[in-house]
């Protein structure tokens, strides 16, 4: 879920962000987030969200994300994305444990998920992941009848009399 959330929607070398923001120009921002509250004991909760640009709509903006995730299920992933993305789960990985206190945090939670022993796996899992891997788990994941929509649109300013309060 890491590999997946980080390929689509993880900073300015993600998808979404190079498609909605840098290519389209229909977003001036795009991310997503598959670290939410309860993430590692439900990791299939996912948060993508994106701010339409002046002039383009919350519709045409979805639209794009879906071609997105649509695109994330239908072509596996290249070995150059999948491999930048290993390497910074590594980097991240280990630079939280490079501290007493990192460490202890990580057995903590690792243990009040499962095992703490699992944690001395992780570089093994994330080496493990494959393209296919990732394109097994969007298909999984990104179903139509497993998904919930937000779209937050500005009040419109009402003609309201002199001195009256729009609400």
């Amino acid at each position: 879920f890491q590999a997946l959330s980080s390929i689509l929607s993880a900073g300015r070398t993600s998808r979404l962000y190079r498609q909605l923001v840098q290519e389209k120009r229909i977003a001036t921002y795009a991310a997503g987030d598959a670290n939410l509250h309860g993430q590692q004991k439900y990791p299939s909760l996912f948060l993508f969200f994106a701010l339409p640009a002046p002039g383009h709509t919350n519709e045409e903006v979805l639209e794009a994300m879906d071609l997105e995730i649509e695109r994330l299920k239908n072509e596996p992933v290249t070995v150059q994305e999948l491999a930048r993305v290993k390497a910074k789960a590594k980097a991240s990985f280990v630079r939280r444990l490079s501290s007493n206190l990192g460490l202890a945090i990580r057995l903590a939670q690792q243990e009040a998920l499962s095992d703490w022993r699992e944690l001395f796996g992780t570089l093994d899992r994330i080496a493990a992941v494959t393209p296919q891997d990732v394109q097994r788990v969007a298909r999984e994941t990104f179903r139509d009848s497993n998904r919930t929509i937000a779209v937050m649109e500005p009040e419109e300013q009402g003609g309201g009399e002199e001195g009256e309060e729009l609400k």
